[in-house]
C-alpha cells in the first residue's frame, strides 16, 4: 500500500513533465524562425545621392545569406517611395532620403521571389504565375490574376517543359502601364489585359523574354530580335532597333528611352538613346565598348569576360551605366563617360536602380 501511494504521484509527475515538453515543442514550432542579421553585413547594396561621386554601404540590417548569395535579379526595385527588396520571409524597404542605413521589414505571406511596382502598389509573383498584390496604404497581400493560368493555357497551346510538368505557362516578367494595362511575359509570348486581369489576350507571338518601359504613352520592349515599340497601348508592335541579337534592356529617360542591344557582329552589348519617344535612335557610349584586343583574348580563351554594358539609368542630369567592370557616368547624354569610384569588391558587374536623385548599385554575384 505504501509503495502504491509513492508510485501514483511519481506517475503523475512523469506525465506532467512529458506534457510540458510536448506543449513547449508545439509552441516552438509555431514561432517563426528569425533570419540572421548582423551589423557586419557589407557590400550588398550601395547608395549615392550626389550623382555617384560618393557611395554609402546600406547593407546593414539585411539577411546574412545575401552576403553569400547576392540579391535575386528580379527581387528588388526602386520608385519614388524608395528601394524595395524581397529576401527570406520578408519585404525590406529603405527610404530614399534616409541618412542612415535603416531598413523596415514586413513579413511576406508567400514564397514569390519576384517583385515589381504596379499602378496601385507592389506585385509579387513566381514562375508558375502565382500573384500577390499589396495596395498602397494597406497592410494586406491579396491574390491577383487568379484566372491567368487557366486562360493562358487555353490561348497558348505550346507543349513545352512547363506544360508537361505543371500544365501551366511559365511567367518571366510582369509590367503595368500608368493607365492600368497589364502585360505578362510568358515562355514564348506576351499576354495583355485591359480589365485588371479578368481576361487576357495574346498580343505578340514567339518571344516571352520581354522587359517593358513606358514614356508618355509609348511602350518599348526587349525581344529576341532587338527592341520593339508600340503606340497603341501594346496592341501592336514594330521593330525599332535590330543588330542581329536580343534586346538586353529598355529604360525611360527624359524625352524618350535608353536601350541596350546585343550586336552579333561585334559580339558586344551596344547602347542607344532616343529623345523623341522612340521614333529615332542614336548609338552612344562608343568609349564604353571593350577594345578589340580584349574581345580577341576572350574569343581565344585568354580572358573570361569582356567589359559588357549591362544596365543604363538616368539620375537627374546624368546617365549612369553599369558595366561588368564598374559604373560610369555621363553628363552630356552619352557623348563622354567618367568611371565612378566604388569599393573594391568581387562581382560580375552592377545592377542599377534609381529613386528620384538617389541611385542604388547592387553587385552582381553571378546568381
Amino acid at each position: 500500500m505504501k509503495r502504491l501511494i509513492v508510485f501514483v504521484p511519481a506517475i503523475f509527475l512523469v506525465l506532467f513533465l512529458l506534457n510540458s515538453f510536448v506543449l513547449k515543442e508545439k509552441v516552438a514550432k509555431k514561432q517563426p524562425i528569425k533570419e540572421g542579421k548582423s551589423s557586419a553585413i557589407v557590400n550588398i547594396i550601395f547608395k549615392s545621392a550626389d550623382g555617384g561621386q560618393t557611395w554609402q554601404d546600406i547593407s546593414e540590417g539585411l539577411p546574412e545569406k545575401l552576403q553569400r548569395e547576392g540579391v535575386w535579379r528580379d527581387g528588388l526595385f526602386a520608385n519614388d517611395r524608395g528601394l524595395y527588396l524581397r529576401a527570406g520571409n520578408g519585404v525590406y524597404h529603405s527610404e530614399p532620403n534616409s541618412t542612415t542605413p535603416f531598413w523596415t521589414k514586413e513579413i511576406f505571406p508567400g514564397t514569390q521571389r519576384n517583385i515589381v511596382p504596379g499602378k496601385n502598389g507592389i506585385l509579387a509573383y513566381d514562375f508558375r504565375g502565382q500573384f500577390l498584390q499589396k495596395i498602397n496604404g494597406t497592410n494586406n497581400w491579396s491574390p491577383m490574376y487568379t484566372n491567368f493560368q487557366e486562360q493562358a493555357v487555353r490561348i497558348d497551346r505550346t507543349i513545352d517543359w512547363m506544360y508537361k510538368n505543371y500544365k501551366e505557362r511559365e511567367v518571366r516578367s510582369v509590367f503595368e502601364t500608368a493607365g492600368g494595362t497589364v502585360f505578362i511575359g510568358s515562355n514564348n509570348c506576351l499576354f495583355r489585359s485591359t480589365n485588371s486581369g479578368k481576361t487576357w489576350k495574346q498580343v505578340h507571338v514567339g518571344d516571352g523574354r520581354m522587359k517593358l518601359a513606358e514614356s508618355n504613352g509609348v511602350l518599348l520592349s526587349t525581344s529576341k530580335d532587338g527592341i520593339l515599340r508600340s503606340t497603341d497601348d501594346g496592341e501592336n508592335w514594330d521593330s525599332v532597333i535590330s543588330e542581329g541579337g536580343a534586346g538586353i534592356a529598355v529604360e525611360r529617360i527624359d524625352g524618350g528611352f535608353a536601350a541596350i542591344v546585343y550586336n552579333t557582329i561585334t559580339q558586344t552589348n551596344s547602347l542607344h538613346i532616343s529623345l523623341d519617344s522612340g521614333k529615332t535612335w542614336n548609338a552612344i557610349g562608343e568609349e564604353l565598348q571593350p577594345s578589340w584586343s580584349s574581345l580577341l583574348m576572350k574569343q581565344i580563351g585568354l580572358l573570361k569576360s569582356s567589359s559588357d554594358i549591362l544596365s543604363i539609368k538616368q539620375m537627374g542630369k546624368y546617365l549612369i551605366c553599369g558595366r561588368s567592370d564598374g559604373i560610369f557616368r555621363s553628363a552630356d547624354m552619352g557623348k563622354t563617360w567618367k568611371k565612378l569610384l566604388l569599393p573594391v569588391i568581387e562581382n560580375y558587374g552592377f545592377n542599377l536602380s534609381v529613386s528620384g536623385n538617389v541611385i542604388y548599385a547592387v553587385p552582381n554575384k553571378g546568381c
